[in-house]
């Protein structure tokens, strides 16, 4: 709104405060009877003044120098493929959103106000992208630097704290992300350990149906020979080997668990209690037999003295 248009409007306030004081008073007087005031329906008249409004705008027009102005028209820079992919992807996100709820009904992405919203951000982006393209040479050309000095140190607006606070926040929020993404990596690998365990059961079952389908038509005459159970021995033998490996494997690496710490010496390993009663077992001897204790370091450089 300009000052002359803010004039009027103040002068059309006044006005009306003028005319409701009149009323007031020619209230109180006693002067307003029924039928003496008519309410008027009809079109205002509206007064544009071309001339004025420019000699006013001339009034308060200040011809600075575009160094004290730094206004600039420009049209937005290219959308850049990072924005691009992100606004592919933020479409691709809604477009799930309206998929997995019923209740909500599809919006086209023209229309979409979440999605225009990303839209207008991003060419305010662009905008600022365009005019700082544009606006440094300028601001070169007159000789005006826009790059600090490398020793130039400028405080923070915001306290450490507030800025620790923050990085908490982030870390916090990435590390419940990743463990999202692992949790639904392990629901995923689940459900593909169940359905090869499920396929490789219906494999199993075809296989022997198969095989007895054949047992029966060897026994009616229908096949000469048997070759179909060396066929089934080989696969059988594949899987015995299969499952040998997988044995192995799991002897080797275990099945996780914690390990750490496991080797650590114990008050009654350390006195030979645990290794006495693990080889009474693994040599079979009876609980309360009579085993050789090993003896003590002085004896044992003897004994080896006198061989």
């Amino acid at each position: 709104m300009t000052d002359f248009e803010m004039e009027e409007s103040g002068s059309e306030y006044e006005s009306e405060d003028n005319s409701d004081a009149e009323l007031q008073a020619a209230f109180e007087r006693g002067d307003l009877k029924p039928g003496l005031n008519v309410e008027y329906y009809g079109e205002r008249q509206k007064v544009n003044d071309i001339a004025k409004l420019l000699a006013k705008t001339k009034e308060f027009r200040l011809e600075l120098p575009w160094l004290e102005r730094l206004d600039m028209i420009n049209n937005p820079a290219p959308l850049a493929p990072e924005l691009a992919v992100q606004l592919e992807k933020h479409e691709q996100k809604r477009a799930n959103q309206f998929k997995g709820n019923a209740k909500i009904p599809y919006i086209s992405p023209e229309e979409d106000p979440v999605l225009n919203d990303f839209k207008r951000e991003m060419l305010f982006h662009r905008q600022a992208q365009s005019a700082v393209l544009e606006g440094i040479p300028r601001l070169h050309e007159l000789g005006i630097k826009t790059r600090r000095p490398d020793d130039y140190f400028a405080e923070m607006a915001k306290s450490d704290e507030l800025m620790q606070k923050v990085r908490s926040n982030l870390q916090a929020k990435q590390q419940g992300q990743a463990k999202s993404e692992r949790i639904k990596q392990i629901r995923e690998q689940r459900k593909m350990g169940k359905m090869l365990a499920k396929q490789t059961k219906v494999q199993r079952e075809a296989e022997k149906k198969d095989m007895l389908d054949k047992l029966k038509k060897f026994r009616k005459g229908k096949l000469k020979n048997l070759d179909f159970l060396d066929d089934a021995k080989a696969l059988e033998a594949k899987q015995k080997q299969s499952a040998q490996n997988r044995k192995q494997r799991n002897k080797k690496f275990g099945f996780g668990g914690k390990k750490k710490g496991l080797k650590r010496n114990t008050k009654a390993s350390a006195a030979g209690l645990e290794t006495e009663g693990k080889s009474r077992r693994q040599r079979g001897v009876k609980a309360g037999a009579s085993v050789n204790k090993r003896m003590g370091k002085s004896r044992r450089i003897k004994a080896k003295g006198k061989k």
